[in-house]
């Protein structure tokens, strides 16, 4: 685990690099030009947005000569990284579909793992001018208003000061709510839904892109939120942290068991998000 002082010096560096990112993306995505999409490997998109935001991102975060695991990074074999004690996973771009269909659900998500496990994460949603973060002594936080800013610079006294502690809520949502992938359901996450209704009849059904909703998770907006289509570690770590520290949840729905990170696949199973109050 690392120092209070090493925090302190670190979040800021994910803080900023985040911020940054999003205005490299905010500026492409508010110049009205046609946006170029490429298919990836794995059959999902990545625009100029995505690859500027990592360049972006990769630069600021090598002050720290801390190791970056990125979506739009180099592959990175799992003989190079399975010992890596301390490194950056970030998502540059989060939610590119809904980049791409111009709705503003989108995010720049970076979190600081040790251990294989997230020790703070940060999530930006430029759009939105929100900014999420995690701190292992403080809890969860959001902070509104936070304009892009490709010179961004704040230190950890600003980020701190003024920031709302998650959850927002004092109990749980009546009706509750429940968040799902607005481009990525399925048939399976039908059939959950389904069986949660048999519990909760009058449950509201919000659909949302990105990593937003694991923030909403965190800040009580929303009780719960099945995924039961392919993600990656980069997708949930920083939420997990976020989440966590807000009093949440997130676990397998394969075996209630909590996520693993720096795996030999970076997929995640089929998981599960609670707000605090989800049990109430």
């Amino acid at each position: 685990m690392i120092t209070r002082e090493q925090k302190e010096y670190l979040l800021p560096k994910a803080y900023n690099a985040a911020i940054r990112a999003g205005a490299v993306i905010l500026d492409i995505y508010n110049s009205g030009d046609p946006i170029d999409v490429d298919i990836k490997s794995d059959r999902s998109p990545i625009t100029v947005a995505d690859r500027l935001a990592h360049s972006v991102i990769r630069e600021y975060l090598g002050q720290t000569r801390i190791p970056l695991l990125s979506e739009e990074g180099r592959e990175m074999l799992y003989a190079e990284r399975k010992d890596w004690d301390l490194f950056w996973m970030v998502d540059p771009l989060d939610g590119t579909v809904e980049f791409i269909k111009g709705n503003g659900e989108f995010t720049v998500n970076i979190a600081l793992m040790a251990d294989n496990r997230p020790v703070f994460g940060v999530i930006y949603v430029p759009y939105r001018k929100r900014i999420y973060f995690s701190d292992s002594d403080l809890g969860a936080f959001r902070s509104c208003n936070t304009e892009a800013d490709p010179e961004a610079e704040y230190v950890y006294a600003e980020i701190t000061a003024g920031a709302e502690a998650l959850p927002l809520t004092d109990c749980r949502n009546r009706p509750l709510k429940v968040a799902v992938s607005r481009s990525h359901s399925d048939g399976e996450t039908a059939r959950h839904l389904e069986e949660l209704r048999k519990r909760h009849p009058d449950a509201e059904v919000l659909q949302q892109g990105s990593s937003y909703k694991l923030c909403l998770i965190a800040e009580g907006s929303v009780d719960y939120y099945p995924r039961t289509t392919e993600t990656y570690e980069w997708d949930t770590a920083a939420g997990e942290s976020i989440i966590a520290l807000a009093g949440g949840s997130i676990y397998s729905l394969d075996d209630t068991a909590p996520l693993r990170y720096n795996k030999e696949s970076l997929v995640n199973p089929r998981f599960a998000c609670r707000s605090k109050w989800f049990g109430d």
